[in-house]
């Protein structure tokens, strides 16, 4: 297996972290049109259709049809909140990763290198939320080279980043349909503090979920 290695981001890495976060996030599509169809609300409505269009018309055929492209709309509502959340991060901090990351003393951003290919991407900055920690951020491994353990290796570079910055601890945001990733961190340490409904009108319709961790640092002292 090819050698991995972790440096600091550079400004010639911008469009493959720009591409590991894109299709990372893509990933996230079927399995949250998965949560939806779970969720009693698009169960009810689904049902309710379906029965109606069947009383009505006598024909199995247009509820069928109705149904068919209730589940394709559904699909493009989940696909649009992703892709409006991907742009809108490719418009802020991806598109500045030296300012937003580099430039301020207690930020940084890392990117795990193989064969001069970006295969893996973390970064923090000082959490908006408590001054005491920092915050994970864009924590992404590309799908042919997960299992190596790279995404461990990331979160202990951002623990002992931390820990140099003499902060309390890391805190991350991670969603209910980002199974793996939620057990990486809890495998890593991370507590889960808190749930909330994410701010998109679809996100609150289809209960979708998003997590918060924390993880507090061990300081050694001498």
């Amino acid at each position: 297996m090819a050698e991995v290695q972790f440096r600091r981001y550079r400004e010639e890495d911008h469009e493959e972290v720009k591409e590991v976060f894109t299709v990372g996030m893509s990933e996230h599509i079927p399995p949250s049109c998965m949560h939806v169809l779970k969720q009693p609300l698009a169960q009810m409505i689904l049902g309710c259709v379906f029965c109606a269009l069947l009383t009505s018309s006598k024909s199995i055929l247009l509820p069928v049809l109705a149904v068919t492209l209730l589940l394709a709309a559904g699909r493009q509502a989940v696909s649009y909140m992703f892709t409006k959340y991907i742009q809108t991060c490719l418009d802020q901090d991806l598109s500045h990763i030296q300012q937003t990351y580099l430039d301020p003393p207690n930020a940084c951003f890392w990117v795990a290198e193989i064969q001069g290919r970006v295969v893996g991407t973390v970064a923090c900055l000082p959490a908006e939320k408590d001054g005491n920690f920092l915050e994970l951020k864009r924590m992404s491994v590309k799908k042919s080279h997960r299992g190596q353990g790279i995404a461990k290796a990331l979160c202990r570079m951002v623990a002992d980043f931390t820990r140099e910055r003499g902060y309390l601890g890391v805190m991350l945001h991670t969603s209910v349909v980002q199974i793996d990733a939620q057990k990486l961190y809890e495998h890593m340490g991370y507590q889960k503090v808190s749930e909330f409904n994410a701010p998109d009108v679809i996100a609150k319709l289809t209960n979708f979920t998003l997590i918060e961790y924390q993880f507090i640092i061990k300081h050694h002292h001498n």
